[in-house]
């Protein structure tokens, strides 16, 4: 179990806490928004009513004993370089900060922070990808080459098997695991026998996916 500090009610915080809570860690939740901290009370470790901007206030947190801080302001930029600077002032050990631009990312890197997130830019990337190619279902992008994707088997595979197929070779991808309607199954048996619709996880360079679905490039 890992201790997660959360800065920030509005939506991404709200969701962001909500999961990590899901996941079982003790997720401590702040901002300034009274109604928006009591709202999330429920569901995770702690919450407190707070304006991060203060030093104090932060320091009060106890921000070296948290394993991630993630600070997800929403609409005040200027909060989010302050915040991030000044956890890293404070000791904090990893601070994963929000962005909406890559300006933003890349000034927040320079003032601390260890990872920075940009949630409409990454959710712009995998729509654009699942709706320009027929038959994707979902995309995770790994770096700008590399992606996951969740595809429908290609027609032609039908009836064969991986191993038949000798996917890795021809076409430079790796099948990683099969949908069972809810749920993702890791693919460990080579001789797995593929079925007309079928929704397979593959694994490789997002050209060399799409060129496997027969999307032109």
């Amino acid at each position: 179990m890992r201790s997660m500090l959360v800065i920030g009610a509005g939506r991404f915080g709200q969701n962001l806490a909500i999961k990590l809570a899901e996941l079982h860690n003790e997720v401590m939740l702040v901002d300034v928004d009274e109604e928006a901290v009591q709202k999330l009370e429920p569901f995770v470790t702690r919450v407190q009513i707070g304006d991060c901007m203060d030093k104090d206030v932060l320091a009060e947190l106890g921000v070296r004993n948290f394993d991630i801080c993630f600070v997800c302001i929403s609409d005040n930029f200027q909060s989010s370089m302050e915040i991030t600077s000044l956890l890293k002032e404070l000791g904090a050990t990893y601070v994963v900060a929000k962005s909406d631009r890559e300006i933003q990312a890349d000034l927040l890197k320079k003032i601390g922070a260890d990872d920075v997130i940009s949630p409409e830019r990454d959710m712009a990337r995998r729509t654009a990808v699942r709706y320009s190619a027929k038959g994707a279902f979902d995309y995770i992008e790994l770096s700008p080459e590399y992606a996951i994707m969740e595809i429908e088997a290609p027609n032609d595979w039908n009836g064969q098997s991986v191993r038949e197929l000798n996917v890795r070779t021809r076409h430079r991808v790796n099948v990683i695991g099969i949908r069972d309607e809810k749920h993702i199954l890791p693919l460990i048996n080579a001789d797995h026998v593929f079925k007309a619709g079928e929704h397979i996880i593959v694994a490789g360079e997002q050209r060399d996916i799409l060129r496997m679905m027969g999307k032109k490039l």
